[in-house]
């Protein structure tokens, strides 16, 4: 009771926010400790999700243990042959984009297997090409590099909460897909996911942020502030990806309301793309279609 009185503390208080959900109008109030039966009841089945249990802990930690140590050979099939890897990590706040990330990342060489993180843009950048700080992180010979979020902020969160004009979301919408047609013309292996999560479960997520002593500093204003504009979210992702998704770079829609099968597929789909040495096909193992697809037709809120 004492950390739960102490998280109390050091998360500012927000008020209850009413929410549409299936037609029925609901309260979510994120300061209450107890949270709600109908949230309860629905975080893992939200959009349409095809699993009622997540995976059982035993056969994911398993599954993950073969798939790491493939992508160890990866690693090693890059530096030995100066190929490079670029993997954009998209979706809504608490979509699990960074946990996917420390899977991914977790046993391979950190010199090598970069993060890449931005903060909003200084005034320096802001006056840039608006590319040009992503650019600067892109990857040189026999380097994987991660973005947890990308230049597709100007697509969705930027729009959203009106921190760009329409004109800019549109003019990025038409050059986006020349600049990203360049990145494969490079040779770079790219990847562009979109991890897919129901609003029960973000709502779920949110609550354990805000109460968690290890993970309250994840919460802020900004996810409860996005929390009511779920339908403009919605409207932003489905623009963005009919824009965007084209053969050569195609948006990977993973559904991620159970964080530990999205994981897997993940690792999965980059693991099969890349022809590297010693691939174990049988370690790697055949895709879940439930959880993974590509472009607009396998979306589901």
């Amino acid at each position: 009771m004492k950390k739960a009185k102490e998280t109390a503390e050091a998360v500012p208080a927000t008020a209850p926010i009413k929410i549409t959900i299936g037609g029925r109008e609901r309260e979510f109030d994120v300061d209450n400790p107890v949270l709600p039966d109908w949230i309860v009841d629905n975080k893992l089945t939200a959009g349409g999700y095809p699993y009622d249990k997540k995976m059982k802990d035993e056969d994911y930690e398993e599954e993950l243990e073969g798939l790491q140590i493939e992508l160890v050979k990866a690693q090693a099939w890059l530096q030995a042959t100066g190929k490079r890897v670029m993997a954009l990590f998209e979706g809504r706040d608490a979509a699990g984009k960074g946990g996917t990330i420390f899977v991914l990342r977790q046993y391979m060489n950190p010199r090598t297997a970069r993060n890449v993180a931005l903060p909003k843009p200084t005034s320096t950048e802001t006056g840039q090409w608006y590319y040009q700080r992503y650019v600067d992180h892109f990857p040189t010979s026999g380097e994987f590099v991660t973005f947890d979020r990308s230049w597709y902020n100007r697509a969705g969160v930027e729009p959203v909460m009106g921190f760009c004009t329409p004109e800019q979301q549109e003019k990025f919408l038409d050059e986006t897909p020349h600049f990203e047609r360049m990145i494969c013309n490079e040779g770079i292996h790219f990847f562009k996911f979109w991890l897919n999560i129901g609003r029960e479960t973000q709502l779920e997520r949110f609550h354990d942020r805000r109460w968690s002593p290890l993970k309250n500093w994840k919460f802020s204003p900004m996810d409860i502030a996005g929390v009511s504009k779920w339908d403009e979210y919605t409207k932003a992702r489905d623009k963005m990806i009919k824009r965007t998704h084209k053969e050569f770079s195609p948006w990977i829609v993973v559904r991620a309301n159970d964080k530990r099968r999205a994981r897997l597929a993940v690792i999965q789909r980059i693991l099969l793309s890349l022809p590297y040495d010693s691939r174990d096909l049988d370690a790697v193992g055949k895709p879940d279609k439930k959880i993974i697809g590509e472009g607009p037709a396998f979306l589901k809120d």
